[in-house]
């Protein structure tokens, strides 16, 4: 099973981006980076969105991925920091849906399993696991990081799916509860 990952990782100031082709348990990199944008700049929150909604686009566009997996936003301390940050993964979302991607999401601690081995890995342990497992010749940015961390978690799952589909059919619904995230 073939396929390009886009992984996303959700931010108002800064959402990563990676992506990644997967060859059954083969992978490889082929971009990562960082959309970036900022109240210094005069943004209002609407333009600011506008920023990632046209961005994600362009990501999509340049790289072409047949799959995204966008991290599941957890709740914050910060009411107001959680309200921003959901707005702006649904705009992540809405981009990766608007350009005709299936969308799988998965939580940090799912990330953070499936690339370290341990759910409470810190940022850094990330880093370096993705820079091994990708064959990277440095460390990736922290978010960047998470969203190539993403690319493999969904290779992982999606093997794993299809390993079981094979078996048996998988309803969306038995599927997104296999995994304890969500796939549509």
């Amino acid at each position: 099973m073939s396929m390009r990952i886009l992984g996303i990782d959700p931010g108002l100031q800064s959402t990563g981006f990676g992506v990644v082709d997967a060859d059954g348990s083969r992978l490889s990199y082929v971009a990562s980076g960082t959309i970036r944008t900022s109240p210094d700049d005069g943004a209002l929150l609407p333009q600011r969105l506008g920023v990632l909604f046209d961005g994600i686009g362009e990501v999509v566009r340049r790289y072409q991925p047949t799959v995204a997996a966008c991290e599941i936003v957890f709740v914050n301390v910060n009411p107001q920091a959680t309200l921003m940050l959901g707005q702006a993964r649904g705009c992540c979302l809405t981009a990766l849906v608007a350009n005709g991607l299936p969308v799988a999401e998965y939580t940090a601690l799912q990330l953070k399993k499936a690339v370290t081995g341990h759910g409470k890995a810190h940022k850094e342990q990330v880093q370096e696991m993705v820079r091994r497992l990708l064959h990277l010749p440095g460390l990736p940015g922290k978010d960047a990081a998470d969203a190539l961390g993403l690319c493999i978690t969904h290779a992982q799952v999606a093997r794993t799916t299809a390993a079981i589909g094979q078996v048996g059919k998988l309803q969306a619904r038995a599927h997104a509860a296999y995994k304890a995230g969500r796939s549509y």
